[in-house]
Order: C-alpha cells, then sequence, then structure tokens
C-alpha cells in the first residue's frame, strides 16, 4: 500500500514537470527552423492589429523548416502600444504559408508568402513577462508612424498543444504569419511583433493590409531609421519533450515498481 502512494506521488510530480515544461521556452530548448528569432530588447514593436476585421492586418517572416514534422508549438514575442495592457482582448490568428522566391520580373519583386497554407486561431495563449522590461520604439508600417521609446514592457507568448498541425518538410521555406484582432478592447489597445536581434534570415518580414477595395500586396518591413532590413522574433520547437520525459518517468518507476515487487 505505501509502495502504491509513492508510486503516485512520483507520477503526479512527473506529469507537473511535464505540464510545466511545455510553456514558455528558453534558449537551449531546441527548435525546429535555421535559427531561433530572438526578441530585440530595444527594437521596435510592430503594430498588428486588426481593429476593423473587414480590413485585417498582417504580418509575416520566413523560416527554413530544419526538421519535418507537426508545427504543435510556436512562441513569438510582442508588446502594447503606450503599455496599455489588454491580454485577455486579444485573438490572434496564426497563418502558415508558402514562399514565393524574390524574382526581379514579379510584383513584387522581393520574396513574400505565397499561398495560405494553414491558419489557426486562438485566444489560449500563455503569456510570459520578459524581465527585465527595457525602452522600445513602436511602429506602424500601415500609417509610417515611428515613435522611438514609446513603452517599456513586452511578453513571450506561447502557443502549444495546437490542434490539427501543419506538417512541415525539412529544407523548405515557409511563411509565418501573425494577426492581432482586438476584439473587444478600447481602440486605442494595439499589440505590435517584436523586431528580432539575431543575424537576419533570407529575407525581409513583411506587412499586408487587405479588405474591400483593396488589392493585397505584401510589403517589405524596413526599418524606418536606420533603412536597414527587420526581421520578426518567433521560434518553430520540436515536438514537446514533455512527453519524453513523461515516457521516461514511467520507464524508472517501472524499474523502481519491479525491484519492489
Amino acid at each position: 500500500m505505501r509502495a502504491r502512494i509513492v508510486l503516485l506521488i512520483v507520477l503526479g510530480a512527473v506529469l507537473v514537470f511535464a505540464g510545466s515544461a511545455r510553456a514558455d521556452w528558453i534558449p537551449g530548448d531546441g527548435h525546429k527552423m535555421h535559427w531561433p528569432q530572438l526578441p530585440d530588447p530595444n527594437g521596435w514593436d510592430v503594430n498588428a492589429t486588426t481593429v476593423d476585421p473587414i480590413f485585417p492586418r498582417t504580418l509575416a517572416d520566413d523560416w527554413r523548416c530544419s526538421e519535418s514534422g507537426p508545427v504543435e508549438d510556436i512562441h513569438f514575442w510582442g508588446s502594447f502600444r503606450d503599455d496599455v495592457f489588454n491580454q485577455p482582448m486579444m485573438l490572434f490568428r496564426i497563418g502558415i504559408w508558402s514562399d514565393v522566391p524574390t524574382n526581379p520580373d514579379m510584383d513584387p519583386p522581393w520574396s513574400h508568402p505565397g499561398d495560405l497554407l494553414w491558419e489557426f486561431e486562438t485566444d489560449d495563449v500563455g503569456i510570459v513577462p520578459v524581465d527585465p522590461p527595457s525602452m522600445q520604439g513602436w511602429l506602424d508600417p500601415f500609417t509610417g508612424e515611428a515613435i522611438e521609446q514609446n513603452h517599456q514592457n513586452y511578453f513571450q507568448y506561447n502557443v502549444v498543444d495546437i490542434p490539427r498541425p501543419f506538417i512541415q518538410e525539412r529544407g523548405k521555406i515557409y511563411w509565418l504569419s501573425i494577426e492581432a484582432q482586438n476584439v473587444a478592447a478600447p481602440a486605442n489597445v494595439q499589440w505590435g511583433w517584436k523586431t528580432s536581434r539575431s543575424q537576419h534570415f533570407l529575407d525581409d518580414a513583411t506587412f499586408q493590409e487587405s479588405g474591400p477595395g483593396i488589392v493585397p500586396f505584401w510589403h517589405e518591413l524596413i526599418d524606418p531609421i536606420t533603412g536597414e532590413s527587420l526581421d520578426l522574433a518567433f521560434v518553430i520547437t520540436p515536438e514537446p519533450g514533455s512527453l519524453i520525459m513523461l515516457l521516461v518517468g514511467l520507464a524508472l518507476m517501472r524499474g523502481w515498481w519491479s525491484k519492489r515487487s
């Protein structure tokens, strides 16, 4: 009886540890892309907020798949203009697109998203404040507004256990898109996708507004002060390690139980 109680306690600890390991991402946790595009603590937060659903505004950035398999966990960084928080009111529309490579005879000539391959909407997002906060700028590429030193707080957003995940293929280029829908908050609540400080990968991030009377067009995302290319902060991770940890824990407990029997 005592051995069974101990077994249950150990199993519970394994389950708790496995569940907690699925939350936020830290460097060293692994990835399924060229490299993690880490946030720039002094960079821009680029407006990705749709206030009027008839005219969605979308940002996108490209990555190269380094491991075939399901995209079940997506982590990205962002914050709010003027530090006006309204986390529960944001609905994130996340998309994965095919790649249209650079072609000078094409309009636009730069690389950009092609066909929408997969889409997922969720407000069930794990949110982790980044500490310490730092001074950041606000960039609205749709209006050209650029405010340096606008806010200090930013967050890591963790979308995990995605049902019916997209299956990526090693070596292929894809585009991740994010649109934050302001579903119930005041119009002044605007969310931005944070730029990355990591080494620039392949092509510039892009942005697009669509809707009635608008011809969809992917624009390059460029730093309004320096004129340099901008990437956005995100990481595609492997299948969660929690399942592996759970199996290892169960195997260890099985061995322990056999010795007790």
